[in-house]
């Protein structure tokens, strides 16, 4: 599948960036082109893959350059006015080579959770391609008002594309890691689970051809429930038998244990840690990508993990296939699309609920009280930074 990748702040560029590495590094082809979008010069500035005629600084005039200070209300608005900087960047893209767009950001600062939904919204109005959002949810951690402006954004964003893939920080992030190495760790694997999913259908010069081929059609039918989705990815190392002496052939595998390797793969994949938690049973559709040496690939082994899905969200529109690829592991992409029971959406809209309640009661207690929330937590003691 032909991706144009947009990123939106800081998060959306950096993740953008780990999708292109991924990108070059296996060959997968997916990444057609790819946009960042900030108001804050120096996040463009630190970008590696994206050349200088792709870096789009909105709000200029107004910001400096400086950013948004977590103020979603204004990069929304510095969105809107500067819009057609953004598309004059995608004038050039050849889009009849492009299957679909995909507006990249994280959900906790301003410019990416006010910036993106704007900048979707008028990629759906241009194009007919399918316009599809990445969305990056913020830990706990990282403090009240970052949930706020997630909670403010997402229903936005999901309103404004065609389907929208979450991540949850919260539910990756490790005890004892620092804020760079936690993020870095995140972005690539953000970058592995849709790497291995979108590239299914792209066939580079000498790679082989899956016999059931995901193509870009069924990941847009898989996707084109709306809504929001969630991807879970595993990964299993094979022990690549040896090849017979004086032939260049090796040893087939056992194609037993082959079908027990894909399906045990395929389980760890959905039930482990999903890219956003939820309820199985709340999947409307679902895709899955079984990737590795082709002969490791057993059609059986793919069918039988594939009625699996089937019998555990109650979906009949469960789609698969395989994407051989010389490694030494067996994967499993498995995208589940539509879902409606997720705790971590819910506990969000509480926590913006509760936080725009306490400011306006600190709102009525005049500037003092306005003091105390912006500083809360800069002792360290409950683990919240200075709002501003």
């Amino acid at each position: 599948m032909k991706l144009v990748l947009v990123g939106v702040g800081q998060a959306g560029g950096k993740v953008m960036e780990a999708m292109v590495a991924y990108d070059r590094q296996s060959t997968g082809g997916f990444v057609h082109d790819a946009v960042a979008v900030n108001t804050a010069r120096a996040d463009l500035l630190g970008l590696e893959h994206t050349p200088l005629a792709r870096r789009v600084l909105i709000g200029g005039s107004r910001l400096k350059g400086h950013g948004t200070g977590a103020d979603n209300e204004l990069g929304a608005d510095v969105a809107s006015e500067d819009i057609g900087e953004v598309t004059a960047a995608l004038d050039d893209v050849a889009v009849h080579d492009v299957d679909a767009f995909l507006v990249v950001a994280g959900l906790g600062g301003g410019t990416g959770s006010g910036a993106a939904p704007v900048i979707a919204r008028e990629l759906r109005r241009l194009y007919s391609e399918p316009v599809y959002g990445l969305g990056i949810l913020p830990g706990r951690a990282e403090g009240s008002i970052y949930s706020l402006n997630a909670a403010r954004s997402f229903m936005t964003f999901v309103d404004h594309v065609d389907n929208l893939v979450v991540f949850d920080n919260e539910a990756w992030r490790e005890g004892g890691e620092s804020l760079r190495t936690g993020y870095g760790r995140i972005n690539e694997e953000i970058a592995r689970r849709l790497g291995v999913l979108f590239s299914a259908g792209e066939v580079a010069d000498g790679r082989p051809v899956g016999e059931s081929v995901v193509d870009a059609s069924e990941i847009i039918n898989t996707l084109g429930s709306g809504g929001v989705s969630t991807v879970g990815y595993a990964a299993t190392p094979i022990d690549r038998p040896e090849r017979r002496l004086f032939s260049r052939q090796r040893v087939a595998p056992d194609v037993g244990d082959s079908t027990n390797r894909i399906l045990s793969t395929v389980r760890k994949a959905a039930l482990g840690r999903l890219s956003l938690p939820c309820e199985l049973s709340s999947v409307e559709r679902a895709l899955l990508v079984v990737s590795g040496p082709p002969a490791f690939l057993d059609r059986k082994g793919i069918e039988r993990s594939r009625r699996w899905i089937e019998a555990e969200t109650g979906s009949m529109e469960v789609r698969g296939g395989d994407a051989p690829v010389d490694s030494d592991y067996v994967a499993a992409a498995v995208l589940f699309s539509g879902v409606t029971d997720v705790p971590r959406v819910k506990e969000l809209q509480q926590i913006a609920i509760e936080t725009q309640r306490t400011m306006r009661d600190i709102e009525a207690e005049g500037p003092e009280g306005l003091q105390d929330l912006l500083w809360s937590g800069d002792d360290g003691e409950d683990g919240i930074d200075p709002l501003f």
